[in-house]
């Protein structure tokens, strides 16, 4: 487990660990995600459609990270936080839905088998963190995937553009709940570590999954 984030954040309350996490290891942090390999070069248009079909796997199916996470949630205040943002991830199901038939097959690539194990092991890793019994592992998940997807959504908009389809409102806006939340929630310092720990494992599965995109866009590019 990587801990840099919330050592350099120590000191600060828990919602700025959790978004130092989510900087340091999420999407934002890995150059594929912006790269102009993926959103604007001569190769973008299978490089987008490899993604839409990697996330919807990983994210697409119900139940997911977050429905899965809200069982595990007794907090009233957290269950609370749940309510808009269970609607507000249910939309973006559709969203990636829409787009994985309008980009078309994910594009031939070199070692697909061994990418299809690895995407597996990321959703059962996923799994696994949003059905886990210590407390404030599962809602720390969630509340990583929720900051995150602001990260993710870029990326499937660009996709969206390309091929032709209307990107929907995008409701899970409130990252100020998120930080309010978190700040309340690691108030318990057994909370507060099982939080961080299950926001950063969700990090890293994010990080693992550009580095798997990449490799396979430059296996592409090298046929």
């Amino acid at each position: 487990m990587a801990v840099a984030p919330v050592e350099k954040a120590l000191g600060a309350l828990t919602g700025a660990r959790l978004f130092a996490c989510v900087a340091d290891h999420g999407s934002a942090a890995h150059p594929y995600q912006s790269s102009q390999l993926l959103l604007r070069g001569p190769q973008s248009s299978r490089n987008l459609a490899d993604a839409v079909h990697f996330l919807s796997t990983v994210h697409g199916r119900y139940p997911g990270v977050i429905d899965h996470a809200v069982t595990r949630t007794l907090d009233p205040a957290a269950r609370a936080w749940f309510t808009p943002v269970l609607e507000g991830f249910s939309e973006e199901r559709a969203f990636l839905a829409r787009l994985a038939v309008e980009v078309g097959p994910a594009p031939s690539t070199p070692g697909h088998a061994s990418a299809e194990a690895m995407l597996l092991s990321q959703r059962h890793a996923l799994d696994m963190l949003a059905q886990s019994e210590r407390n404030g592992c599962a809602l720390g998940a969630a509340m990583a995937l929720v900051v995150d997807w602001g990260r993710i959504r870029g990326v499937l908009n660009v996709a969206a553009n390309r091929f032709g389809v209307e990107p929907p409102a995008y409701r899970l806006t409130d990252t100020g709940a998120v930080h309010r939340l978190a700040d309340t929630m690691g108030a318990a310092p057994l909370v507060e570590r099982a939080l961080l720990f299950g926001a950063e494992q969700v990090m890293l599965q994010h990080h693992g999954l550009w580095d798997l995109l990449e490799a396979r866009a430059m296996a592409r590019a090298d046929r």
